[in-house]
């Protein structure tokens, strides 16, 4: 079973930074895309971010596009979601997804394991 794990989540302020890590371990971290995505109350998840296997191809929603960064370390088994200039219409459950494709995009569907989660909140 794999089971990515997300951490760095926290309380910031707005216009502050906070960096995300999702970490597969046990396993070949090259073999998985790597995915985004957020849920705030009372609203559906959407996608954030996307990185193919090998660190190219990045992707990101319009609402946090020049603002948050996805990258990856394959040596760490780990993705990053580095966020800067948060706002509270950013504050939400942020989700860790893989994928054995090489890149999966924005459609949660092409996700095949999630992690439980990491909250974010920021305050105005």
């Amino acid at each position: 079973q794999v089971q990515p794990v997300e951490s760095g989540g926290g309380l910031v302020q707005a216009g502050g930074s906070l960096r995300l890590s999702c970490a597969v371990p046990g396993r070949t971290f090259s073999n998985y895309a790597m995915g985004w995505f957020r849920q705030a109350p009372g609203k559906e998840r959407e996608f954030v971010a996307a990185i193919s296997r090998s660190g190219g191809s990045p992707n990101y929603a319009d609402s946090v596009k020049g603002r948050f960064t996805i990258s990856r370390d394959n040596a760490k088994n780990t993705t990053y979601l580095q966020m800067n200039s948060l706002g509270p219409e950013d504050t939400a459950v942020y989700y860790c997804a893989a994928s054995f494709a090489y890149y999966s995009g924005s459609s949660p569907n092409r996700y095949d394991y999630w992690g439980q989660g990491t909250q974010v909140t920021v305050s105005s």
